[in-house]
């Protein structure tokens, strides 16, 4: 059976981008972060790539997502961040040496709570709020969290691995934002070393970091986006200016095809119509399969030959292109985004073409596409 649509997944790809950026790490451990499904390559398969590439550390923002890794059989060091208050999977994660980070007071209550249950001594890492007022303990609960966390070590309870935080505007290497940033780390780590915590891992670069920012690397570099060929966007450039490959090509298949006249309004507002008699391809992919709705007459699709705009709005299911003369038929297959070194249109075009960024065109493609991998231990 021939599926309507395809999410291929290319593990040597993701591979070669973890080598790339330990190169750029210049010797320092890599934390590949395979959060959100592995940004939509599939949680588990793009772990196992990013290790065989050389990764040290793998990282998740959710528990569930740590406990799932576990579970299928992978033991290298794990980092994880984002809970609330009574989360089932924190047991899971502290009893399978996960480490999870604590960025305040009732977390660490928490994790001491769980550690004793269990009978054992959780891994913590503490995460400071550098400035991007999200997660992490501000510069006032700082010095209380870390005297908590040290309290705790003492007793046996926990033992802090890493102390970390995130950057704002590492897409912008220029900014003053990021020296600002760095200080207030050092100024975190400062009060760490003033307590009897030592732990072996500072961290705080992301993808744009590891890319171009060497102060930043410090014990241990926490790329994202570029494990997956995907830019970090802002002033850096594309994947191919570091030398990374884009591991994911969606592919569809054409639905219907038809010639129609000029003066031929296309879909939802005829916000599209035809100037010449033409031909018009059905592509069945739409806004439930993750599609963008606002790259309506903008998203660029590689069909019949070269690439096109789509022909008006993008509805829930299907949306159309004009392919003008160029021959074409039911079946056909069409690449909305792959790697651009290929001649494929881009995750990052998409991103122009919707006002939003590379991460989210990757990440919110929907269950109804196949995802299929190729190479590594597909």
């Amino acid at each position: 059976m021939v599926a309507r649509a395809v999410c291929e997944v290319d593990l040597d790809a993701v591979s070669a981008n973890v080598e790339v950026l330990r190169a750029y790490a210049h010797g320092k451990p890599v934390l590949a972060v395979v959060k959100a499904d592995g940004y939509g390559h599939g949680l588990v398969p793009t772990a196992r790539a990013a290790l065989a590439g050389g990764a040290s550390w793998l990282g998740v923002a959710l528990l569930q997502e740590a406990v799932v890794l576990r579970r299928a059989g992978i033991t290298q060091p794990l980092l994880t961040w984002l809970w609330s208050p009574g989360d089932d999977d924190l047991a899971g994660c502290i009893t399978q040496d996960v480490d999870v980070t604590a960025s305040a007071l009732w977390q660490l209550e928490e994790i001491r709570a769980a550690a004793t249950t269990a009978g054992v001594t959780a891994r913590v890492q503490l995460k400071v709020d550098t400035g991007l007022a999200r997660n992490g303990a501000t510069p006032e609960e700082w010095p209380r969290l870390v005297q908590r966390a040290a309290e705790l070590e003492a007793e046996g309870v926990v033992h802090v691995t890493g102390i970390w935080s995130h950057f704002v505007l590492a897409d912008a290497p220029a900014s003053v934002v990021n020296g600002a940033q760095l200080v207030a780390f050092d100024d975190a780590l400062a009060v760490v070393d003033a307590s009897p915590l030592r732990p072996e891992l500072r961290h705080i670069a992301n993808s744009a970091a590891t890319l171009a920012n060497p102060r930043a690397h410090y014990d241990l570099v926490r790329p994202g986006i570029a494990v997956y060929g995907v830019s970090p966007g802002g002033e850096l450039g594309t994947p191919q200016t570091y030398g990374l490959t884009a591991a994911m090509t969606l592919r569809a298949r054409l639905a219907l095809v038809k010639r129609v006249p000029a003066g031929q309004g296309v879909s939802y507002g005829h916000d599209y119509v035809t100037s010449a008699e033409t031909t018009l391809g059905l592509v069945p992919l739409g806004y439930a399969d993750g599609i963008p709705r606002a790259a309506g007459n903008r998203g660029p699709v590689l069909a019949a030959g070269r690439t096109r705009p789509i022909a008006g709005r993008v509805c829930m299911d299907q949306f159309v292109l004009d392919l003008g003369d160029d021959p074409a038929q039911e079946g056909d297959e069409v690449v909305l985004f792959g790697d651009a070194a290929r001649g494929h249109p881009s995750a990052e075009d998409w991103a122009a073409a919707a006002g939003t960024i590379g991460y989210e065109i990757i990440t919110r493609l929907g269950p109804r596409i196949a995802r299929v991998h190729r190479g590594g231990q597909a």
